[in-house]
């Protein structure tokens, strides 16, 4: 299991908005997303019809990418992982309701179970800097 600094786990909570990364037949897939650090890992609400779904059906690995650009003093954390797909259940519940508190978004356009899963990133490899 990967462990985060306390100064790391200070900063992914301090933000809410990173890359992330999926693949489809050797084509890189970018694209921001918002997201929630809790329990070490990264969760992300996503629906059953993006393209970043589709890939990760085929390849559940990703990467993602939680920094803030500053000439001179830019702090990032890059992170590789594996996906877990949540779209039901307790642990689905207990995601949402952090979704629900932190995101006006979520509030404005709530969602069910099997409507829009979460994506659980477990990270398996690590890097920063400017995070001292």
């Amino acid at each position: 299991m990967i462990e985060f600094s306390p100064k790391e786990i200070e900063f992914l909570q301090s933000l809410e908005e990173a890359r992330l990364a999926t693949c489809h037949d050797d084509i890189p897939h970018v694209k921001p997303v918002s997201y929630i650090f809790y329990q070490n890992s990264l969760l992300i609400a996503t629906d059953y019809k993006t393209r970043t779904y589709k890939n990760l059906q085929k390849n559940p690995k990703v990467g993602i990418v939680i920094d803030v650009y500053k000439s001179g003093g830019h702090k990032a954390i890059c992170i590789q992982g594996n996906v877990m797909v949540i779209e039901k259940g307790l642990e689905f519940q207990e995601i949402y309701k952090k979704f629900h508190e932190r995101f006006q978004w979520v509030r404005a356009e709530p969602w069910d179970e099997m409507e829009a899963p979460f994506l659980k990133i477990i990270p398996i490899n690590k890097s920063s800097w400017g995070i001292d």
